[in-house]
Parts: structure tokens; C-alpha cells; sequence
């Protein structure tokens, strides 16, 4: 088992479908969906929910995460598509993309089937609370920018490609700790949390920060513990795992969406003194020793760490990269050809001025140039960029 690093909490079996506009217009009109009818916040109780929910998503461009009542909404929504299955949590796709450099790691599951032990490379080893084999699939739902849906009169336009994912996953959401979880942590040098967005009961969510917590007191002095925020179910419950992880995660990690969430109001990644502001407040609201920000256009850290990541941050960021231009099955030669890439002018002006005007505590690595990209790759992105961070932390 390598224990270098082990990445938590949870993985899942992933069905991305197909998109396919002629179907989502279908599904619309059969059931009688119009603009006023979309929704991003309505409970998914239903296949119809599920519908004005996801073509909410494509007006407004942008990618999130929602709970559904029963994987059978998933199972009968994605039937009328094409899909494949694949691997995901933000855990499991980091492993993989760790794994195209060679880099191994054990991961922490609570969920395993046959898909599982199918699809994990070789170099990923796993510890696992699962006391039986289970199937609770997660709907992805990846679209391009410009896709144009007719709903009733109206015709929705995305203004960007982004991703959405619905799920309802009983062993995810309860996220119960493996007991050789220790055994793993005792010569780590790297520990990735993340998934506790998805747990919906306060004292299920008390229980399992309890026994992570106690876990952890086995790891190497200078081992580092990198928290990977997300979208919550519960968003209520997003404060109680912020308050924790300050304490117990030397990087606190998170997306864009996510840091316009905590902020409650959109912010112009492209313009440096909104960015400056923003971060200087969310640094405020996450006060982590090191805080990290990956998006579309650039990422940075800010506090303690900061000038010493930058490596990771260029890794996060090459692999994110190759994975938005390639999908799945990228090679280490692929990686290297997208490092090669350059940053295109606006972004490295950005990075620039934001990095001046946050002081010397902070590094901001610009994005690459991916604007001739004609079929990009949207899920797994954030996943990814964590796999790429990670993997330029190896201390060999």
C-alpha cells in the first residue's frame, strides 16, 4: 500500500452522458417545461425537476451540484441518453490524474462495485468503510459554450461550458471512516480531504469531522492536509466544515463558484482589484493558513504557503488543462505538450496586478491559452487541477 498520500473521503461511479440539445428539448416540452419554469435552487424530486433544474444551468452558465430524491430520477434521465461510465469524487479522479505521472497514492472510499475495481489503475491502492458492493450512480451533465436550447418561445444560450452533477448516494452522503484509515495516515506526507458536502445530517456530519479529526492525530508531524471545498446539499452545513477545516487543513482549497457562494455575489475574474477585494474577503471569511483558488483564468494562493506553491499551482493547473482539452486517457506526453502551452496576454495581466495588489504573501499563476479547444472537456476539472497540485507536491 503507498501512503505517501491518501486522499479522502469518498469516490463514486460517474454517468456522463451525451449531450444531446434534440433530447433536452424533448424532455422539456413532454413535460410541459417553459422559461418561467427553471429553477437552480428547487428541490430534484422528480425527472421534471430535474430538467427546468439543469436548464437553468445552461442560462445562466455555471456548474454546480445538487441532491436528487432517488438515483432512479438519475437512472431514467440518463437512459434517454448516450453515457459512459467512469470514475469520480474529487479523491478518485485527483488519484488518476496523480497516476498519469506516475505518482501512486491509497485512497479512502465508502462505496465499491465492480465498476470500481474495473476502472482504478494499478498504481491506486484504497482502504474502505463498504461492507457490501453498491450502485448509486452520479448524473453528469457537461455543455458547451454557445449551445442553444428552445424552451417553449425562448431560446436559452450558454454564455460558457460548465458542468452540473446530480446525485443521491447513501454511502456518500454518510461518509462513514474506514477503521484502517490510521494505518494509511501514519507515514503520509500528503492528506486530501474533501466530500463532506454531501452529508445532509448535522450529527452524522459531528460524528465523521469527530473520527477524521482523531485519525489525523497519527499523522507525520510535517505531513500537509489539503482541504478541496465543494458545493453542499445542505448549504447550512458549509459553515460547520469551514469552521473545521481553518483548524485541522494547512491549504483550504476551492473554485470559483464556490468562492462567489461564500461571497454571495459574482465577481469579474478578469478584472485584478474585483479579484484582489474579493479574495482579501474570503480569506477573511476562510481564515486557513494557506488559502488556494483554482479558476478558469487563473489560480493563487495566499497566506503562509503561498510563494512555495507555486509549482503546485502551475501542476494544478497544467493537468486541469490537458484534461479540458483531451477528456479521459491523457498521457504524461500529453500533460508535457500542454505544459509547453502558453498564457494568453489578458491572463497573465491579470495574475499580474492581483499578485501586486495582494502583497508578498500571495502567488497567482495565470491559465493557459485553451480558446481553440473545439470540444472541451468540463467535468472532472476542479478534480483534476487538485491530481496536478498534489502531484507537484512529491518530494522525490
Amino acid at each position: 500500500m503507498s501512503t505517501r498520500f491518501v486522499l479522502g473521503m469518498g469516490g463514486t461511479v460517474d454517468y456522463e452522458i451525451r449531450w444531446d440539445t434534440a433530447v433536452l428539448e424533448q424532455l422539456a416540452a413532454e413535460h410541459g417545461i417553459g422559461p418561467e419554469d427553471l429553477d437552480l435552487s428547487a428541490p430534484v424530486e422528480s425527472v421534471r425537476d430535474l430538467v427546468r433544474s439543469l436548464l437553468a444551468f445552461v442560462r445562466d452558465g455555471v456548474g454546480g451540484e445538487r441532491f436528487v430524491a432517488s438515483s432512479d430520477i438519475v437512472e431514467e434521465f440518463a437512459a434517454r441518453f448516450p453515457k459512459e461510465v467512469t470514475l469520480g469524487g474529487t479523491c478518485v479522479r485527483a488519484a488518476i490524474a496523480m497516476d498519469v505521472l506516475g505518482v501512486p497514492s491509497t485512497m479512502h472510499l465508502v462505496s465499491i462495485d465492480d465498476n470500481v475495481r474495473r476502472l482504478l489503475p494499478a498504481s491506486v491502492d484504497y482502504v474502505s468503510s463498504a461492507t457490501e458492493d453498491t450502485l448509486d450512480p452520479h448524473l453528469i451533465v457537461q455543455y458547451p459554450a454557445g449551445t442553444r436550447v428552445r424552451v417553449g418561445d425562448v431560446e436559452l444560450v450558454a454564455p460558457h461550458p460548465n458542468r452540473i452533477i446530480y446525485a443521491n448516494d447513501p454511502p456518500h452522503r454518510e461518509l462513514r471512516i474506514a477503521a484502517d484509515l490510521p494505518d494509511a495516515l501514519r507515514t503520509a506526507d500528503v492528506f486530501l480531504l474533501s466530500s463532506f458536502n454531501v452529508i445532509q445530517d448535522p450529527a452524522t456530519l459531528e460524528s465523521r469531522l469527530t473520527q477524521v479529526r482523531e485519525a489525523m492525530r497519527v499523522l507525520p508531524p510535517d505531513a500537509l492536509v489539503v482541504f478541496e471545498d465543494a458545493g453542499y446539499h445542505v448549504p447550512a452545513l458549509s459553515r460547520r466544515v469551514r469552521d473545521e477545516m481553518v483548524w485541522a487543513a494547512d491549504v483550504y482549497s476551492l473554485n470559483e463558484d464556490e468562492m462567489q457562494a461564500y461571497l454571495g455575489r459574482p465577481v469579474d475574474l478578469l478584472d485584478a482589484p474585483t479579484v484582489a477585494k474579493a479574495v482579501g474577503e474570503l480569506h477573511a471569511l476562510v481564515p486557513a493558513p494557506t488559502l488556494v483558488v483554482h479558476t478558469k483564468y487563473w489560480a493563487l494562493a495566499v497566506g503562509q504557503r503561498a510563494a512555495a506553491l507555486r509549482p503546485a499551482l502551475v501542476g494544478g493547473i497544467t493537468m486541469a488543462s490537458t484534461r479540458y482539452r483531451l477528456g479521459d486517457g491523457f498521457t504524461a506526453d500529453d500533460y508535457a505538450a500542454t505544459r509547453a502551452m502558453a498564457a494568453p496576454a489578458v491572463g497573465q495581466r491579470v495574475s499580474a496586478d492581483v499578485a501586486d495588489l495582494l502583497g508578498g504573501d500571495a502567488c497567482v499563476v495565470p491559465a493557459l491559452d485553451l480558446s481553440d479547444v473545439a470540444a472541451p472537456t468540463t467535468i472532472g476539472l476542479g478534480d483534476s487541477f487538485v491530481g496536478g497540485f498534489l502531484a507537484a507536491l512529491d518530494r522525490r
